[in-house]
């Protein structure tokens, strides 16, 4: 188990109105049943769970350094992924293995949308499987961790 029992969860600019914001697109799921859905998969392993979601780039970035210490973390930058260099800035230094998570499938959309600058830095990338992505992704870092030292 790492010395932290929490795993980060970051959301960015309009993902506060999951379930009302282009249904179509993002499904009618919430971010509060996607945080408690995420909660509840951490917590059947025995760890916790820190929940950060805000609209300012700013904000992202002093959470991504306040919560340096969390085992992991799972991040849906929003709009950042195109140009968040100071959110790409933080989470380059970012300590433990992070996932990027986009609910709609970016590269069936528009081709503005496929390029992240932040993807290259993640520990990967889940995109297009909606809210259950975030579960996923959870499980996927559950699992690194559960690793011996060196394997990934």
């Amino acid at each position: 188990m790492p010395d932290n029992v929490d795993l980060l969860l970051l959301n960015g600019p309009n993902l506060g109105a999951l379930g009302t914001r282009k249904p179509e697109v993002y499904g009618r799921t919430t971010l509060a049943e996607i945080t408690a859905t995420v909660r509840e998969t951490v917590a059947e392993a025995g760890y916790g769970l820190r929940c950060v979601q805000s609209d300012t780039e700013g904000e992202l970035v002093r959470a991504v350094h306040e919560n340096a210490d969390c085992f992991g973390a799972i991040v849906n930058p929003g709009a950042l992924m195109m140009a968040g260099w100071s959110l790409r800035d933080a989470l380059e230094c970012f300590p433990a293995p992070w996932i990027e998570v986009h609910i709609s499938n970016l590269w069936a959309r528009e081709p503005f949308r496929h390029n992240s600058i932040l993807s290259a830095l993640s520990s990967g990338v889940i995109s297009g499987l909606g809210a259950d992505g975030y579960r996923i992704a959870a499980i996927a870092l559950l699992h690194r961790i559960s690793l011996p030292a060196g394997v990934s």
